[in-house]
């Protein structure tokens, strides 16, 4: 045996820009549209900052593309049901008053 270091340091690949992880936005989707897809969110924008720092930056930009992708379809989902609600309340509404 010998107590050479190993000469093959593994040295991270350009890392670029970090990406975007999409925290506050994941967390206001939580807060006022839809809280399942809101959560799932903000786990993938949590593991972004970890990730890049880790030198995993394939992974970091995956998760952040997910977390992107949550954040969006729980806003899609939250102005859906919301305009639902109004629509449904408005119709009660009106029936309500024209008899």
């Amino acid at each position: 045996m010998s107590d050479q270091i190993n000469p093959e340091v593994v040295q991270p690949s350009n890392p670029g820009v970090k990406p975007k992880n999409y925290l506050v936005e994941s967390i206001l989707v939580t807060i006022f549209c839809c809280l399942p897809l809101g959560v799932v969110g903000i786990v993938f924008a949590a593991q972004v900052n970890s990730k890049y720092d880790a030198g995993d930056y394939a992974g970091a930009e995956q998760a952040s593309k997910q977390a992107k992708q949550f954040m969006m379809w729980g806003l899609i989902v939250g102005l859906v049901v919301l305009v639902a609600y109004f629509a449904i309340m408005g119709t009660t509404l009106f029936a309500t008053f024209n008899q």
